[in-house]
């Protein structure tokens, strides 16, 4: 094997294992916080819906702020992606 075809098969390992770390960065960004928080916003929300609704307003006002909550969290990982 002369010189080139080293270099060139190293240039193309070396391009290879860059994507393939590019690939795995993205993976990896898949957002465990925002998943987390998105799952107890959701366990919120099933608290809320469950308890007795007189509460001046109040259950249904965190019941709407959850929701809005959990959308934006939403849009968030989706814009992650």
């Amino acid at each position: 094997m002369n010189l080139r075809t080293k270099a060139a098969l190293a240039a193309v390992m070396l391009a290879t294992t860059g994507l393939a770390g590019f690939g795995a960065g993205i993976a990896q960004a898949d957002q465990p916080h925002m998943q987390s928080a998105l799952a107890d916003l959701q366990a919120a929300r099933g608290e809320l819906v469950a308890a007795l609704p007189d509460k001046g307003g109040h259950r249904v006002n965190a019941l709407n702020l959850v929701n809005q909550a959990i959308d934006e969290t939403k849009a968030g990982i989706a814009y992650a992606r």
